[in-house]
């Protein structure tokens, strides 16, 4: 069976459909390459439209997926229904590898390829990584760490300082008599 993330030739490589199910194993790998807890669903529709080196992918991505909470580390899934779209063209031929290629606004989901294969498996994994949520926390997260005796950002920061030596002074006048 062919690894369905190899890159593909460029040589051999046709418009079309094509629809990507990932096995359980596909999933576990993904999974473990995005930091997940689990990948339990993961499904990709797309079209390629070639026309000589530039490849144009675009489609619909559905998955589902666990994700640590970032304040408590228990499990968050996460439903995805995204619809994408980008560009693999060569690489410009510039003086050297050095120098900074500038990307037009229209032109930001472009990937370059080398003229002899493209990574539309990685480009479907990067997909789904800038997809998924950066932040997940479940829903009583915030409750949890206040009762563990975490601040907020409101009362760690400058503003929290200056609230908590205004109640300390507040009290000292008050203990004081003034």
């Amino acid at each position: 069976m062919t690894d369905p993330l190899a890159p593909l030739p460029l040589a051999t490589l046709t418009s079309g459909s094509h629809r990507l199910k990932a096995d359980a194993a596909l999933r576990a790998e993904i999974a473990e390459r995005l930091g997940l807890v689990s990948l339990d669903r993961f499904i990709v529709d797309y079209r390629i439209e070639r026309d000589g080196d530039l490849v144009h992918v675009e489609g619909r991505m559905e998955a589902t997926s666990e994700q640590a909470c970032v304040a408590t580390g228990d499990p968050v899934l996460e439903t995805l229904d995204e619809k994408f779209a980008f560009d693999f063209r060569p690489v410009p031929a510039t003086g050297s590898e050095e120098e900074e290629i500038e990307l037009e606004a229209d032109e930001m989901d472009t990937i370059f390829h080398d003229g002899r294969e493209i990574a539309i498996g990685d480009a479907l994994v990067d997909t789904l990584s800038l997809s998924l949520d950066p932040w997940p926390r479940v829903d009583d997260a915030d409750a949890r760490l206040r009762a563990a005796g975490v601040k907020t950002e409101e009362e760690a920061g400058a503003f929290g300082a200056l609230a908590g030596l205004k109640k300390r002074l507040e009290a000292g006048k008050d203990a004081s008599g003034d």
